[in-house]
């Protein structure tokens, strides 16, 4: 499906309602789909306005998305995985996916005025502890559930994801430090070269039970509001969902979604504030480990920074981001000293 099949015709039939006028806009700035904002105009009950999510116009950022499965997995994610969580999600309105020619369509609720974070610049104390809770109430309805086992197109750590990963990063390693290098030190480089030996080994060493994982958990994913004195946080872009350690996607938030200076000073406030909501969520989970999977965790997002660039549409924003994400997560495991759990 395309931009140009947005028509009020289709609206009324997804929607249940007669839909006389659409008006289309793209926004974020989507890596792997494209993001409309559309406003209806007619009659009946409905939004007057949704998102909709599409496949990327850019071949090589669409080829990615059907060849990871991340078209399937969101459509499934919010028929499947959406209901059984707390997490505060976009209401689904109408979700397909094509098994044959891999096209997606998504209609969601329009979370307008709120405002996507910024990768690039980092977020408040108060919007990364927000993030978390939210975080934590994705994972604890879900944690260690044995029938998320059954589900078979959630990401796993099976033998088959684990080679590809593997492969992956030891192939696009010299061109990440090509491309970004100039932002990453001698002993960071080591680390990354040590991660590359490891990595068959490194996705064995989380002793945690498993729940439901976003995947891709950071700012340019989440929607910001604020008021009252608090800040609403909605998560978006369920393209990599996942049956994993939960704690690893905390790492991967904090590790990047912080500038290093200010991650320094609040990491630890920060995970007990994801910590004591899984436990409000019915979790038992000691604090010790959950920050042995919290160093553990920080690996995450330097496998992420060293693949995804390469499989997805090369943009100037996208490589500032990606040099940000990984600088960022390298500093983070240096750090935390997290090289040691895999030697």
């Amino acid at each position: 499906m395309e931009l140009g099949d947005l028509t009020p015709e289709w609206f009324s039939s997804v929607l249940k309602a007669p839909i006389r006028k659409v008006s289309t806009a793209e926004i974020g700035v989507g890596m792997v789909g494209m993001n409309v904002r559309c406003e209806l105009t007619g009659d009946g009950h409905h939004p007057a306005s949704v998102v909709v999510k599409l496949p990327s116009a850019n071949a090589t950022s669409r080829a990615t998305g059907i060849a990871l499965r991340n078209y399937e997995r969101e459509v499934k994610f919010y028929a499947e995985i959406a209901p059984t969580v707390q997490i505060r999600l976009p209401h689904c309105f109408h979700g397909t996916w094509d098994a044959s020619s891999g096209d997606f369509v998504l209609v969601l609720e329009d979370a307008a005025p709120c405002e996507p974070g910024d990768q690039i610049r980092g977020c408040s104390y108060a919007q990364a502890s927000s993030a978390l809770v939210q975080l934590a109430r994705l994972h604890a309805p879900r944690w260690g559930d044995p029938t998320l086992d059954d589900i078979e197109w959630l990401t796993k750590r099976d033998q088959p994801s684990i080679d590809l990963i593997t492969s992956l990063y030891r192939h696009f390693w010299p061109e990440f430090l090509q491309r970004y290098g100039d932002v990453i030190s001698a002993s960071q480089t080591r680390i990354g070269e040590v991660l590359g030996e490891q990595l068959p080994n490194f996705f064995a060493l989380s002793p945690l039970p498993k729940t439901v994982t976003h995947g891709d958990y950071r700012l340019d994913n989440l929607l910001f509001a604020q008021g009252h004195g608090t800040v609403e946080v909605i998560a978006v872009d369920w393209q990599t969902p996942g049956h994993g350690p939960g704690v690893t996607d905390a790492a991967y938030f904090l590790g990047a979604g912080l500038l290093p200076s200010e991650r320094r000073l609040h990491e630890v406030a920060l995970l007990h504030t994801y910590h004591d909501e899984l436990v409000a969520g019915g979790v038992s989970l000691s604090f010790e480990e959950c920050w042995h999977d919290y160093r553990l965790g920080t690996f995450a997002g330097v496998i992420m920074s060293v693949i995804a660039p390469m499989l997805v549409e090369r943009t100037d924003r996208g490589d500032a981001m990606f040099r940000a994400m990984g600088s960022r997560h390298l500093q983070h495991v240096e750090d935390l000293g997290a090289v040691e759990l895999l030697t």
